[in-house]
């Protein structure tokens, strides 16, 4: 038996991994990809229309920014499944960014104005739970998204 937060559970973590190159042409493999491991962690149809978008949006993020579409970098994508959570780890060797830097503008105002970026990584606040960053300048950048299931 395996023990969290001081009480005991019958259960046992599993975890998928994908590895893509760095193309737009991947992100249906990984939408589907992430749409199966959603379905596996029983969520409903809607839901795991949302954690797939916050998912893509994540790699697609990658693949325009860290690699400038540069189709000969690496697309890490991890699922961890758990009896409380999902969680997907997005992992690449390209470009950092500092999520400290994206604009906290409201929607509208960003709408308005035509500004571009922000708005994805908005999006993947709203759909997880938990959305932390480790970026290693110059060797590792990761993005870990948590989404909890909600039982019962």
């Amino acid at each position: 038996m395996a023990r969290r937060g001081g009480r005991e559970m019958d259960a046992f973590e599993r975890t998928f991994t994908l590895l893509v190159p760095s193309s737009t042409g991947n992100l249906a493999m990984i939408r589907d990809f992430v749409a199966s491991v959603g379905v596996k962690a029983g969520f409903e149809e809607n839901e795991v229309a949302r954690i797939t978008l916050a998912v893509d949006e994540a790699c697609a993020n990658v693949i325009e920014h860290a690699y400038s579409r540069d189709e000969k970098g690496q697309v890490t994508i991890r699922a961890t499944l758990d009896d409380e959570d999902l969680a997907f780890e997005i992992m690449d060797n390209g470009r950092g960014f500092e999520p400290l830097r994206v604009s906290e503008d409201d929607v509208a105002e960003l709408i308005r104005r035509r500004k571009p970026g922000g708005l994805g990584m908005r999006l993947i606040r709203a759909v997880m739970d938990d959305v932390k960053y480790q970026i290693t300048p110059g060797e590792m950048n990761g993005l870990r998204m948590v989404k909890h299931i909600r039982r019962g």
